[in-house]
């Protein structure tokens, strides 16, 4: 039987669950991931767990915080005056936001505190600081 090996293409269902209970499965949008194994889209361990499973194989991949999306890092999280928002924004908490730099790029942040003059924000990805478990099951090999 066929197993999975560098530059295959493949389409896998999955569950994702976070160390603080947050889950999602690809069997919910009926979707399928699909990508190519070692060009570096999907993080390491998962393009690396693959390698080696045959079709309809399921398995779980367990990945620390430190080989994922990283530590937290305290300094892309910071209070600033409400005064610099758009006047029509509803600030709330968990609300997505892009600032774009003076040199083009753009930061996405996202409202972690609302007080009255100032909001707390994080530029940290979502899920940095967080253990992540994926259950895979091998539904292609192209």
């Amino acid at each position: 039987m066929k197993q999975v090996r560098k530059n295959d293409s493949v389409k896998v269902h999955y569950k994702f669950t976070t160390d603080d209970g947050l889950m999602f499965s690809s069997k919910d949008n009926k979707e399928p991931l699909q990508f190519i194994v070692g060009k570096g889209n999907l993080l390491k361990p998962i393009e690396d767990g693959v390698i080696g499973m045959k079709l309809n194989e399921t398995k779980t991949i367990k990945i620390p915080h430190e080989k994922a999306y990283g530590h937290v890092k305290k300094e892309l999280i910071q209070e600033i005056g409400r005064e610099l928002l758009p006047k029509n924004v509803e600030v709330k908490e968990g609300l997505q936001l892009t600032c774009k730099q003076e040199d083009g790029s753009e930061v996405h942040f996202r409202v972690t505190k609302v007080m009255e003059k100032s909001i707390i924000i994080d530029a940290n990805h979502p899920l940095a600081g967080k253990d992540l478990e994926f259950e895979i099951e091998l539904i292609e090999i192209t």
